[in-house]
C-alpha cells in the first residue's frame, strides 16, 4: 500500500516500470501486476485507513459467500446441507494458522479468491458467460492470479469434449480465447506474460512461505481442522457416488493435490469442494432437518451473525494496523539518521520501510521479489537469509552492494555476533528491529 513513486521521465500518476524504491534493482523492469489493486487499496487507505481496506475485505468474503451458496442451491443440495457446506468451507479457506495470512490480508490474493469463485459459480450455472472476458480484464489488472481462471475453463471446457456437448464446448472455448485476449488489456501489454513467468516456477517460490509445500507450513493444533476436512472430503467422495458435476469435483481433487504440492492453492480446494460436500452431506443428514423450523433456525442464526459483525468491528478497529515486524519508530529513526545508507535489509521489512518512509530510504529488497528485482540479487540475499550465518556470503554482499547499514530481525543474535564481534560494525538502534552500521560509516559519519 505504499504510494507509487514515479522515475524522472513520468508524469504525475503514471505508472512506473522501474521500481522506484530500491538501490539494487539495476536495469531490472518492475512487472506490478496488480497495479490497479494498489491504487485501489491506496484510495481507500488515504480516506479510511485500515477500516476501510477491512470492510473491502470483508465486503469480498460477502461476495465469495453469496456465489458459493447459490452454486450449491443450484446443484440440488437441501438448504441445511448448503449451509453447513458453505460455512465450513469459508470458515477454512482463510484461517491458516502460518503468518502472515495472506487470505485475511488486503492483498491483492483477494481478488484472485474472489474472482476464481465467480468464474466457477458462471460455469457451473451456465449463466453469464459471455462476461468472463470482460471480468477477466478486470482480473488481470488486479492480481497475476488471473492464470487460474484459463484453468477452470480449460477444466470445463475439457469435460464438455467428454460428454460430447459441442454446444457448451463452443461457449467456453470462445469464452476462453475472448479472456486470452482480454488479459492484454493493461499496461504492459503483452509483457504481462513476461511478469508471470517472472513468478511461477522462479526459484524465489522456494523461499516464500505460501509457496512451500502443506508439510512445511503445517502447524499443530492450527492445521487440524483443515486437515479433518480433508479427510471427511476423500471418504465422502470414495464412498458416495452423487450427481455432483464432474468439473466441481475434477477442480476439488487438482487443487487438493496441488495444495499439498505448494500451501497457496489449499484455500482453493476448500472453495471449490463446496458443492461436492454440500451434496454429500444431503445424503448423510437425517431428512428432518430440512424441515421449516430448522431453516427458520438457520435463517435466525443468519441474521444475527450479521447484525454483529458492525460491533465486532467496532470492537476490533483500534487493533488494525500493521504487522510489527518493524515499527514506524524504526522506519523513522532510519529516515533521519542514515537516509542515504546502502541499507542491507531483512525481506520482511521491506514492504513496511517503504510504506513508512514513502521510498525516501532506498530498500535492498522486499516481498515483491522477481518481478522487481534482478534474479543475481535475489539469489545473493537468500544466502543471508539462513539462520545459521555464511560468513562468505555476508561479506561478499556486503562488498558487492557496498552496503554500509544493515537492518535486520530483532531475533537473529547470530547475526548480531557475527557483524559486532567479528567485523567490528556497530549496533546503532534496537526497536521491533535492529540496525548496524559499519566502522567505515562511522568514520565518515563522526
Amino acid at each position: 500500500m505504499a504510494p507509487r513513486g514515479r522515475r524522472p521521465d513520468q508524469g504525475s500518476g503514471s505508472i512506473p516500470f522501474q521500481d522506484p524504491w530500491s538501490f539494487t534493482l539495476g536495469d531490472r523492469q518492475w512487472y506490478n501486476l496488480s497495479w490497479l489493486w494498489d491504487v485501489i487499496a491506496s484510495v481507500i487507505f488515504q480516506y479510511t485507513k485500515f477500516g476501510g481496506l477491512t470492510l473491502v475485505v470483508v465486503a469480498s468474503g460477502a461476495l465469495i459467500v453469496g456465489y458459493l451458496t447459490s452454486v450449491c442451491l443450484n446443484s440440488g443440495a437441501s438448504i441445511t446441507a448448503v449451509c453447513i457446506a458453505v460455512f465450513v468451507a469459508c470458515l477454512l479457506y482463510p484461517t491458516f494458522a502460518t503468518a502472515p495470512n495472506s487470505y485475511l490480508a488486503a492483498s491483492p490474493n483477494t481478488a484472485t479468491m474472489l474472482f476464481c469463485v465467480i468464474f466457477y459459480a458462471e460455469c457451473l450455472n451456465r449463466t453469464r458467460r459471455y462476461l468472463l472476458p470482460v471480468m477477466m480484464v478486470l482480473w488481470a489488472n488486479l492480481h497475476g492470479g488471473f492464470l487460474l481462471g484459463f484453468l477452470i475453463i480449460g477444466i470445463f471446457c475439457g469435460a464438455s469434449l467428454l460428454r460430447r456437448d459441442w454446444a457448451n464446448f463452443k461457449i467456453y472455448g470462445f469464452a476462453g480465447a475472448g479472456c486470452l485476449v482480454a488479459i492484454f488489456i493493461n499496461p504492459l501489454g503483452w509483457h504481462i506474460y513476461d511478469g508471470v513467468t517472472a513468478t511461477l516456477g522462479h526459484f524465489a517460490q522456494g523461499q516464500i512461505t505460501e509457496w512451500m509445500s502443506y508439510y512445511q507450513n503445517m502447524t499443530l493444533p492450527g492445521s487440524i481442522p483443515g486437515i479433518v476436512y480433508m479427510l471427511v472430503f476423500v471418504a465422502l467422495e470414495l464412498r458416495y457416488r452423487t450427481t455432483c458435476p464432474l468439473e466441481a469435483r475434477l477442480l476439488s481433487w487438482l487443487f487438493l493435490f496441488l495444495g499439498f504440492y505448494q500451501f497457496r492453492y489449499m484455500s482453493f480446494f476448500f472453495l471449490f469442494s463446496t458443492v461436492p460436500m454440500a451434496l454429500h452431506l444431503d445424503r448423510l443428514l437425517p431428512k428432518w432437518l430440512n424441515g421449516f423450523e430448522v431453516q427458520k433456525s438457520l435463517l435466525a442464526a443468519g441474521i444475527v451473525g450479521a447484525c454483529a459483525l458492525p460491533f465486532t468491528y467496532m470492537k476490533m478497529e483500534p487493533a488494525l494496523e500493521l504487522p510489527q515486524m518493524i515499527s514506524e519508530q524504526d522506519a523513522r529513526y532510519l529516515q533521519t539518521h542514515y537516509p542515504h545508507a546502502r541499507l542491507l535489509n531483512h525481506w520482511n521489512v521491506g514492504g513496511l520501510l517503504i510504506f513508512y518512509t514513502r521510498g525516501a530510504v532506498p530498500v535492498f529488497v522486499d516481498g515483491r521479489a522477481a518481478t522487481a528485482y534482478p534474479d543475481d540479487l535475489l539469489r545473493d540475499y537468500f544466502k543471508l537469509s539462513e539462520w545459521e550465518i555464511d560468513e562468505t556470503a555476508w561479506d561478499t554482499a556486503i562488498e558487492k552492494y557496498k552496503i554500509d547499514t544493515v537492518l535486520w530481525v530483532k531475533a537473529h543474535e547470530q547475526l548480531r555476533r557475527f557483524l559486532i564481534d567479528k567485523r567490528g560494525w556497530k549496533e546503532e538502534y534496537t526497536g521491533c528491529t535492529r540496525a548496524f552500521t559499519s566502522s567505515h560509516k562511522r568514520g565518515n559519519r563522526f
